[in-house]
């Protein structure tokens, strides 16, 4: 199985998170030299809470990680797609596929941030599922055989091409993240690989969730004739307290802690639910904190032995 690492795009001045483009780039190149396989991090533009937070844009930083790494793969792992034309998000990834030279995943999906995010900048709220099916409708094609032409009741995309292509031939992957019956449908019509998440979830409480998810993918595969073993799943988990470290402090009830082993068994549980790629959002953001996951992420790759 392979492992991935979520990290954090934003913050604020004198906040808990250090939110410089220098940490998150130490924490990309950690991440690479430890070993693991996947470096995702949020698409958002700002938290508001009892203190506003502010979010690097996510397209920009991965263009950065692309070249201040050499081996990772990396990408979001879930763009909003009402920030940016499906056109121009097709534009983007193929962009970013040719600078990483075929490290770039394109996870995706309808929107998940609060509505005050969108109206801050200017993007609709409303029909975020039929946005994103009629946007999915063009990325895929876009991306595959280089061209497309739509006209939409929300999109446009008039003889679109990507004259200019990155080395992957039908661009690169596109990892959907969805839950629900609609959304799952889509997975099974355009996706490479479908993106579930556990929050403050052990492995168990995970698979018991996802056991119908799984079921409702299944047949949604079936109704469009594709083989469900065709579509890889990747999974977020939150969070993971790396060894030797403490959880203090962490907004999670029950994160994953314990040895190496314990740590790496818990995560490798999760392959009885199909999962090829498990993502850990660590309770400590540190480089340090990365580095003590390596025996954890040497465990995984060894399948546990």
């Amino acid at each position: 199985m392979r492992i991935g690492l979520i990290a954090q795009l934003h913050g604020r001045p004198g906040g808990d998170l250090d939110p410089s483009w220098a940490s998150i780039k130490e924490l990309a190149v950690t991440a690479e030299s430890v070993g693991f396989d996947m470096f995702v991090f949020e698409d958002a533009l700002v938290y508001r809470g009892e203190e506003t937070d502010g979010c690097w844009e996510s397209v920009a930083i991965s263009a950065a990680i692309a070249e201040a790494t050499s081996t990772i793969r990396f990408g979001p792992s879930v763009m909003n797609s009402p920030y940016r034309s499906p056109a121009m998000t097709a534009s983007i990834a193929t962009t970013l596929d040719e600078i990483s030279q075929g490290r770039y995943v394109l996870g995706i999906g309808a929107g998940n941030t609060p509505d005050s995010d969108y109206e801050a900048f200017g993007f609709p709220t409303d029909h975020r599922y039929s946005r994103f099916a009629e946007a999915i409708s063009i990325i895929h094609p876009l991306l595959r055989t280089g061209s497309v032409d739509h006209a939409g009741e929300y999109y446009a995309a008039k003889d679109a091409e990507l004259v200019l292509r990155g080395p992957s031939p039908t661009g690169p992957p596109i990892n959907i993240a969805a839950g629900g019956p609609k959304m799952l449908r889509l997975v099974a019509r355009y996706a490479d690989a479908w993106n579930w998440w556990g929050w403050d979830e052990t492995p168990s409480q995970i698979t018991e969730r996802m056991i119908p998810i799984i079921a409702e993918l299944h047949r949604a595969c079936d109704e469009v004739g594709r083989d469900h073993q065709e579509i890889e799943r990747t999974l977020d988990v939150y969070s993971v307290t790396p060894p030797g470290m403490s959880a203090d402090g962490s907004s999670m009830s029950q994160p994953i802690t314990g040895t190496p082993a314990e740590i790496a068994k818990q995560l490798l549980t999760l392959r009885s639910l199909g999962i090829v790629e498990v993502r850990v959002d660590l309770t400590d953001k540190s480089p340090a904190a990365v580095e003590a996951m390596a025996p954890v992420v040497a465990i995984v790759h060894a399948g546990g032995h």
